[in-house]
């Protein structure tokens, strides 16, 4: 198993903190992995993104053209991301940051309305947990279990009292994503 993904959204989505709990997750399950992020000015509102590799084998290079999958959370993070979906891979994208959803044929395309979710959740923080959930439910890469224990890791310690809610954030996405 190998798993090639890209996030890609506006900076303070939490974009990177999204691949980050992927990537200990994944480490947490024996599998090898890869966490590169993009940012800089991006952090202010530009677009950021992170690539992360989970595989069974050795990871040979971490820089990618092509992503069995693609998290895309804001509008020109999909115009510069929907053509770099392997054909048969999965696109993921949430409602309220896309004006002109995409188009292709050969990907498997999924909405899933994280913001409005998080909105009712009354936690805008728990947005990327909610598109994680989702990303989890089409493509089993790591275990929720795992995924907690990766928050441990990611998370400094004062923030641990959110870790329930985190785990009902990204629960609440594995029932909201859809096929479109």
């Amino acid at each position: 198993m190998k798993e090639e993904i890209i996030i890609a959204g506006f900076g303070g989505q939490g974009v990177l903190s999204m691949g980050k709990i992927l990537a200990y997750s994944g480490l947490m399950e024996g599998k090898e992995v890869t966490w590169m992020p993009a940012y800089g000015p991006e952090q202010r509102g530009g677009t950021a993104n992170v690539t992360v590799i989970v595989s069974d084998e050795k990871i040979s290079s971490p820089i990618l053209s092509k992503y069995d999958a693609a998290i895309i959370l804001n509008q020109p993070s999909l115009e510069k991301f929907e053509s770099k979906v392997k054909p048969g891979g999965i696109l993921i994208y949430d409602g309220y940051g896309i004006i002109n959803p995409p188009t292709r044929k050969d990907i498997h395309i999924y909405r899933i309305d994280a913001m409005d979710a998080a909105n009712e959740m009354n936690n805008a923080k728990a947005f990327n947990m909610i598109v994680l959930g989702g990303l989890l439910k089409i493509a089993p890469i790591v275990t929720l279990e795992n995924v907690i224990k990766g928050l441990k890791k990611t998370l400094p310690e004062r923030h641990h009292h959110l870790i329930p809610m985190n785990e009902e954030a990204i629960k609440r996405g594995m029932e909201l994503i859809k096929e479109v």
